[in-house]
């Protein structure tokens, strides 16, 4: 069954980019509604942004959505793979800002938030997308690929100059919780070199030592250092996660990402979207259902650093 949250629940913090202070809301919707942004701060025009595939504005360092009166909301890759992960399908999300608030660089806040309110069925089935042939994109030397599979895997692959990030690998089941678990905790990185030179061209305003994991060389300049030894590439799942939520519905398949950011996996959805025979849409039955990210978790999951 579909499922949306059981009331609403709210966040504030800057936004990673702007260093612009928002306040979030998720908000319940009905069955079919889906993920829709509102920019609660637009007075005239359509506030109303789909977080759908289509409405991606492809940016390197982060997700950006815009609808077609150029209204837009970035930064919801971590927001988004909250709700995929805790296997929420239908939401409202009032902000009244252009960019997400960062909160502590992952995915948790956002995950306790939604757990803590509790997860609400609708009388409505869920429908899933089925990959049914291998899909790829290389942009240089990231790549990202769909595969088929019975339920959500994501294997990812990053190779950092930094000893303090290094080559990692991980590979995932995205059913029964994994993400709540093994991900949700996990904060967005950066090199120390790449801050200044974000911050001197107007970016990364609102970064600090306290909402990412800041690299320089083998050193991490983060208070308390990493919270896993592959925190890195955790991370990086996290993102795929959100991005692939932006498909519309669950997938069905394994996502493997090599040095793959955002506006890759971006193009792998829309490379899947125009290649009609690589995928279908599939009602699941309780047991394809009971395989999909979000089902059964709870609090008690949530990684006790976050």
């Amino acid at each position: 069954m579909q499922n949306t949250i059981k009331s609403k629940v709210s966040f504030t913090g800057v936004g990673l980019h702007s260093g612009t202070p928002a306040k979030v809301t998720i908000l319940p919707a009905s069955a079919e509604h889906g993920i829709w942004f509102k920019r609660s701060d637009i007075d005239f025009g359509d506030a109303l942004i789909a977080a759908h595939w289509e409405a991606v504005n492809q940016t390197p360092l982060c997700t950006k959505i815009e609808n077609r009166s150029d209204v837009s909301v970035s930064t919801i890759e971590h927001i988004m793979a909250a709700l995929a992960g805790c296997g929420i399908h239908n939401a409202l999300i009032e902000i009244d800002g252009p960019e997400v608030p960062i909160l502590d660089g992952s995915a948790a806040p956002f995950v306790r938030g939604i757990l803590g309110k509790g997860v609400q069925a609708l009388d409505a089935p869920v429908r899933a997308i089925e990959i049914l042939k291998p899909v790829e994109v290389r942009v240089g030397e990231a790549w990202a690929r769909l595969e088929p599979g019975k339920a959500l895997q994501i294997r990812f692959h990053i190779d950092f100059d930094d000893a303090a990030i290094g080559v990692q690998e991980k590979t995932l089941n995205m059913g029964n919780g994994s993400f709540v678990r093994e991900l949700c905790d996990s904060r967005t990185f950066c090199r120390q070199a790449d801050v200044e030179t974000m911050q001197s061209n107007g970016l990364a305003l609102g970064g600090t030592l306290e909402n990412a994991v800041v690299v320089d060389g083998a050193k991490v300049l983060s208070p308390g250092g990493m919270r896993h030894v592959d925190e890195a590439v955790r991370h990086k799942m996290l993102d795929a996660l959100g991005d692939l939520a932006l498909a519309g519905a669950p997938v069905l398949g394994a996502y493997v990402g090599h040095r793959a950011g955002h506006a890759v996996t971006n193009s792998l959805l829309r490379k899947l979207f125009a290649t009609p025979d690589a995928f279908r849409m599939v009602v699941c039955d309780a047991q394809t259902a009971a395989q999909l990210p979000g089902f059964g978790v709870h609090m008690g999951e949530v990684p006790a650093v976050a």
